[in-house]
């Protein structure tokens, strides 16, 4: 009945969900299955997410620099990269631009007459400058890049390394076979990874259903509905259905094949972790060329984040709305080009929107108590922005990697034609 992963990682979350929330209502606070097993299945959970984290980083390299070795030229590098990144800002920049939109039109928060809570505090009061993060993303030590997994520094290390080896050509012949098999391995090691995923979610999940509490967001049910339906508008039908009018593959195709990532997202709510199994659908599932999604996946899980965009831009109507300090006309600019800055600076792990939505608060001059509010619901949404987020992902490779083939069509038909799609 359940032969699919996708369907066992399905039944795994809502089981996890089911069974926690029992945990949570149905015992104790001290009794052993709110105490014990919940810890089991946390600890369970954490270590899944640890294997899946650890590696991430030798497939992101791996698979970046292998990409560009597969690539017929470094001309081809250029434009591949080129059209990945414009359209990665075009579409958190269309997410910001529907956000606000949505949040003029529903006025989330308006009438709410909150006072917030005691003691809350931001852990940063200032936007990331543009010009320090392109600084940064040359490592000043490549070592403390990899364990530190700066997913912007290894990016650039990878496109160098890759660069070299393909200006060095057939002098390198050993050194290219070395990157191949090295990502051949890093594919074949998630492969079996995943199959335990299903456990893995099934245990993430029981620990946030015994852990959650539902009133925290009765009163906030507008501010939430607002965020979930957009998200769930973007990644379900925006998406696919720009990935139908632009590529071979239809909506409903789109759709189904991402399901595995979209639920593996839900559970995991980080960008980072989900990056093998947005390899693994883009390559097995929707036939992109490796070169091309072992280019785009790694940069998506670092600045593709339409998902991000969308919370904290709701999240700042919603406060200054609810608090009596309803954003204005002339201060939509400049709160879209600080949502920009944010969503791309949020980082592809777990919890990250919440500290940009603080930073976000304390910039726009709104009462920085409600960070409170907004944290205790952000478990429930980070995990639906992660997913957005990652669809993004592969709906925008998806486009990069037809437009590629339409590209390449003329000169070297026949070499396309000859090379098989999995």
């Amino acid at each position: 009945m359940f032969k699919s992963l996708s369907s066992r990682i399905f039944v795994g979350l809502f089981a996890g969900l089911i069974l926690g929330t029992l945990f949570q209502y149905g015992f104790s606070e001290t009794s052993f299955a709110n105490t014990t097993l919940v810890d089991i299945a946390s600890g369970a959970g954490s270590m899944f997410v640890q294997l899946i984290m650890m590696l991430v980083v030798p497939l992101v390299f791996f698979s970046i620099v292998s990409g560009i070795i597969e690539l017929k030229d470094l001309k081809s590098f250029s434009r591949l990269g080129s059209k990945t990144f414009a359209l990665y800002l075009v579409n958190t920049i269309i997410a910001i631009a529907a956000a606000i939109g949505l949040a003029l039109l529903i006025a989330p928060g308006q009438g709410m007459q909150l006072t917030g809570e005691e003691g809350a505090a931001l852990s940063s009061t200032s936007l990331p400058s543009f010009i320090d993060m392109i600084v940064n993303i040359i490592p000043s030590n490549p070592f403390q890049a990899f364990a530190d997994g700066n997913m912007l520094q290894i990016i650039f290390m990878a496109l160098l390394t890759g660069g070299i080896i393909k200006a060095l050509g057939d002098d390198v012949k050993p050194i290219v076979t070395f990157f191949k098999y090295g990502n051949k391995i890093m594919l074949k090691a998630i492969t079996v990874v995943m199959q335990v995923a299903p456990i893995g979610v099934f245990a993430l999940m029981v620990k946030l259903g015994a852990t959650f509490e539902p009133s925290a967001f009765v009163s906030v049910l507008s501010y939430m509905a607002v965020i979930l339906s957009l998200l769930a508008v973007w990644a379900l039908v925006v998406y696919p259905v720009v990935v139908g009018m632009t590529t071979n593959i239809s909506a409903g195709e789109f759709r189904r094949k991402t399901r595995e990532q979209f639920l593996f997202a839900l559970s995991t709510a980080s960008s980072n972790a989900t990056i093998p199994v947005t390899m693994r659908t883009l390559t097995d599932k929707l036939g992109v060329k490796p070169s091309v999604a072992g280019f785009g996946v790694p940069m998506g899980a670092t600045m593709n984040m339409s998902g991000v965009a969308i919370y904290i831009t709701v999240a700042a109507f919603f406060v200054g709305n609810a608090f009596g300090y309803p954003i204005t006309t002339d201060q939509i600019p400049a709160l879209a080009f600080s949502v920009f800055l944010l969503s791309i600076g949020a980082g592809g792990v777990p919890g990250g929107g919440i500290v940009m939505i603080g930073v976000l608060i304390h910039q726009m001059g709104l009462p920085v108590e409600a960070i409170a509010l907004v944290a205790a619901l952000d478990r429930i949404i980070d995990m639906f922005c992660t997913s957005t987020n990652v669809v993004g992902d592969s709906a925008v490779v998806s486009i990069v990697d037809h437009s590629e083939k339409h590209d390449l069509a003329a000169p070297s038909s026949l070499e396309l034609n000859a090379e098989p799609r999995t």
